[in-house]
């Protein structure tokens, strides 16, 4: 079990270079596509991995909400 941590905005608008931002993206009226639970070293690692797919390339975004040890 885990607590949230603070999220991550990824984009990489046609493969041209990953752009994070910190902060939720939910206010947007853009779909959910879903969600997927990764396995990581750290975050810098998800990051890396979330930027090559088609959400992230495509113009789109992918949220990343690292989880926390609960305490």
């Amino acid at each position: 079990m885990g607590i949230a941590g603070a999220p991550v905005q990824v984009r990489n608008p046609n493969a041209g270079g990953v752009e994070t931002r910190t902060g939720p993206f939910m206010s947007s009226a853009l779909p959910i596509a879903g969600f997927a639970i990764i396995e990581a070293a750290s975050l810098d690692d998800v990051v890396d991995m979330v930027s090559r797919t088609p959400c992230a390339v495509a113009h789109g975004v992918v949220e990343v909400w690292p989880l926390e040890q609960a305490r």
